[in-house]
């Protein structure tokens, strides 16, 4: 448990730094703030130098020159240079140029202020160091962010400010400032100390990444922006690859069939993430999607307790599951008997458990307290436990249903073991009856992955033992706002269901798709609760209209060589993060004062 701690820990200090990702505003916004601040910054430093009214038309003039130059090269950079990036498109290149301009304009602004008491020259020195800063930033952004061959991306780093220093020098030469012969060999050095910089930044970040993972840290940055913003997993899955170990893994299938399949209750001992499209996030959506086309029938994919150490390195692994899954899953029935649902809690663990004639189904719950990732270490018990009443199969789910802030994960787990033990003796207790089963999925076309819906939707198996009825709901989300499982269970009882329990499958295909602390939506953060249940209640009234008696099986089914993540991998992965913004932050004050200092030996004499 301490290890899984220090994992969750480090987890959650990568999923920090998420929050400070961001999107840029639409093309015409950034356009409409470009033209603002050329044009004050032009305009507004004149009009403070040269109190004479002529001078507001030159000014004027200025910043217009400012803006249209800027222009040009940016659709020059977007066209020419890096036509054939994959992240630069014209709306992000026009966006750096902001943030440029952002980094440029207090430096020409201090200059003017300076300038004011100690003349014109000093303006001009001002400037032409905001110039080189921009160079700088230009160059390390591009250095660190584009996947686009080094002589494109020093050129789309130098291009914007030297056209945009062209209306400056044009002005200070027309109010009959010389500049001097160091002007070119002051452009020149920049330029070069630019490009070292960028340089010398990006080594002491990779370095970084070399000392933790041996692997260099900007080309995984690299690939983290390609999925990012192109969704293309492979470029990060490569590097996951590289990281991963081989492992065998397991998916334990609770099936149902009567004629013909029925419904299919798998949970794969395999973690859905870890984010977006990337190695096994969608994992419950695809194998229910296989597993339905094959033997036409309701497929659901609850969470496993297993944590983020189980994610697969690519959607090559979760291809490898699906097929070996869905290969030897069509298994027939031989469990014709059933317990009715029985659960039991002690206020703060809540156990649920149906058996199948030597099949026991559980299900674990902290709600409505946070109900995240669970240890393997816990399914292992409930097994060994379920061993001592001579059951063959034990099938496990995370429920997964309720986030609320953090818990005490040991002394949640010791009040799961317990409630468990408690819930499987009442349970082992109740006679068996002839059952039937009834199964439904819908799929909620107006929601998708950004307001938390997977694309497996909402299925819901039900089971009718004798005057109860028990529904089983799964969720294709990474878990649920607190509270909302409790209001599913109400409403299930105003259209006939006993007993029942929410499941989430914990997909992370909705992760890293919205900015935010989290990166995505838990089920009922951006859906309307009211939403939800109809559809809750629409599925389950669509399985009880097929009620019908069946036969359970349980198989497990076990995948050898895939390859996962890996616990320490991913702890380091995760370390990554912080070690590698620790160290820019520490790399790029010297390197900035160096540059300062050294740029501004050299305009003493411009």
């Amino acid at each position: 448990m301490k290890t899984a701690d220090s994992l969750n820990r480090s987890m959650n200090r990568a999923v920090q730094h998420y929050s400070s990702l961001f999107k840029l505003p639409s093309y015409e916004k950034m356009l409409l703030l470009q033209a603002l601040m050329c044009l004050s910054g032009g305009s507004l430093s004149v009009i403070i130098l040269f109190s004479h009214c002529e001078m507001l038309i030159g000014g004027l003039f200025l910043g217009i020159s400012l803006f249209l130059v800027n222009f040009v090269a940016d659709n020059i950079v977007s066209i020419l240079i890096l036509k054939h990036d994959s992240i630069y498109d014209l709306r992000r290149i026009t966006g750096l140029s902001l943030f440029s301009w952002g980094f440029w304009l207090p430096f020409n602004f201090l200059g003017v202020a300076i300038a004011t008491i100690f003349g014109l020259p000093w303006w001009i020195r001002l400037c032409l160091l905001g110039f080189s800063a921009v160079i700088i930033l230009r160059s390390i952004v591009l250095l660190s962010t584009s996947p686009a061959h080094y002589g494109h991306v020093f050129a789309g780093s130098l291009l914007q400010p030297f056209f945009c220093v062209i209306p400056f020098l044009v002005f200070w030469l027309g109010v009959g400032y010389a500049i001097t012969v160091f002007a070119g060999f002051f452009f020149i050095f920049s330029s070069a100390l630019g490009v070292i910089s960028s340089f010398v930044f990006v080594y002491v970040l990779n370095y970084a990444g070399q000392q933790t993972l041996r692997i260099p840290s900007i080309p995984l940055f690299k690939a983290f922006l390609l999925n990012w913003i192109m969704d293309l997993n492979v470029p990060f899955e490569e590097f996951l690859e590289r990281l991963g170990e081989n492992q065998n893994v397991e998916v334990s299938l609770l099936q149902f069939s009567s004629s013909k399949p029925k419904a299919i209750i798998a949970v794969p001992s395999i973690h859905p993430g870890p984010f977006k499209n990337i190695g096994s996030s969608l994992l419950p959506s695809m194998l229910k999607t296989a597993l339905e086309k094959k033997l036409e029938c309701v497929v659901c994919v609850p969470h496993g307790l297993f944590g983020h150490e189980f994610d697969l390195a690519s959607q090559i692994q979760s291809q490898k599951v699906i097929n070996r899954v869905a290969e030897l899953a069509n298994h027939e029935g031989y469990e014709v008997t059933a317990t009715s649902f029985t659960k039991a809690s002690n206020g703060l663990a809540t156990v649920c458990c149906q058996i199948f004639g030597n099949i026991a189904f559980l299900s674990f719950t902290l709600a409505p307290k946070t109900t995240e990732d669970l240890p393997q270490e816990l399914g292992m018990f409930a097994r060994e436990e379920c061993k001592k009443y001579g059951l063959d199969c034990c099938v496990v789910v995370n429920s997964h249903n309720s986030i609320n802030g953090m818990i005490n994960v040991e002394e949640a787990l010791d009040a799961l073991k317990t409630v468990l033990i408690t819930c499987l003796k009442k349970a082992v207790s109740l006679k068996q009856f002839s059952f039937e089963v009834g199964a439904a999925t819908i799929v909620p076309q107006e929601f998708g992955l950004r307001d938390g819906m997977g694309p497996g939707g909402i299925a819901a198996v039900v089971v009718r033992v004798g005057q109860q009825k028990t529904a089983y709901v799964v969720i294709d989300g990474n878990n649920m706002v607190s509270g909302l499982r409790e209001h599913i269970l109400s409403a299930m009882n105003s259209i006939g269901v006993d007993e029942g329990e929410v499941f989430t499958t914990d997909t992370h295909s909705v992760s890293a798709v919205i900015l935010g602390n989290r990166g995505y939506y838990p089920i009922g953060e951006a859906i309307p609760h009211n939403t939800i249940i109809r559809y809750v209640r629409e599925t389950i009234l669509g399985a009880m209209s097929n009620l019908e008696p069946v036969k359970a099986a349980c198989n497990s089914i076990t995948i050898p060589a895939v390859k996962v993540i890996g616990e320490k991998q991913l702890e380091k992965l995760c370390l990554l993060i912080d070690n590698t913004l620790q160290k820019a932050k520490k790399a790029i004050i010297p390197i900035l004062v160096t540059d300062g200092l050294l740029l501004m030996l050299i305009l003493m004499f411009v």
